[in-house]
């Protein structure tokens, strides 16, 4: 009888093992799936209107992660959409003053002409406030303002 229970014991062994193998080898094959996954940019749609608004005009984001912003006018005039913190959109508000308005896109912000859409990208690097504005003149200062929480 002895010999049965070794060799019950080495079938119990061998299945158990047969058996997280292929567990073992899934869970690999998941976590090394994940960073593409996790790599792809959460897609944020957004819509500007004539009333100087941004639909939504609140958001919540993760210190690292990259948003595609899927950017709309669906108004009958320019609009803008810039990201930064309070410093930046004053900058920037000053340089469209100097402008005369944008009429070129730039690494945080595009302008998007009415009845048109445009993609901006963007990484959120620092926990905080973050403003998404229009500076077309006198949208800014007509509250075409939202703001992104960014979460550490």
């Amino acid at each position: 009888m002895r010999p049965v229970v070794i060799v019950l014991l080495a079938v119990v062994v061998v299945g158990l093992a047969a058996c997280s193998s292929p567990a073992a080898s899934s869970t690999a094959s998941i976590d090394a799936a994940l960073p593409s996954l996790n790599g792809s940019p959460r897609v944020v749609t957004v819509t500007m209107t004539d009333e100087l608004r941004f639909e939504p005009d609140a958001f919540t984001f993760s210190v690292g992660e990259t948003v595609r912003f899927e950017v709309a006018n669906a108004g009958a005039i320019q609009h803008e959409f810039f990201i930064g913190d309070a410093d930046a959109q004053a900058d920037h508000e000053e340089e469209m003053v100097e402008m005369g308005g944008m009429a070129h896109d730039e690494p945080n912000g595009i302008s998007v002409d009415p009845g048109e859409s445009q993609v901006l990208e963007h990484t959120f690097a620092t926990a905080g406030t973050i403003l998404i504005g229009c500076h077309e003149p006198g949208h800014y200062a007509g509250g075409m303002v939202a703001t992104a929480t960014v979460n550490g």
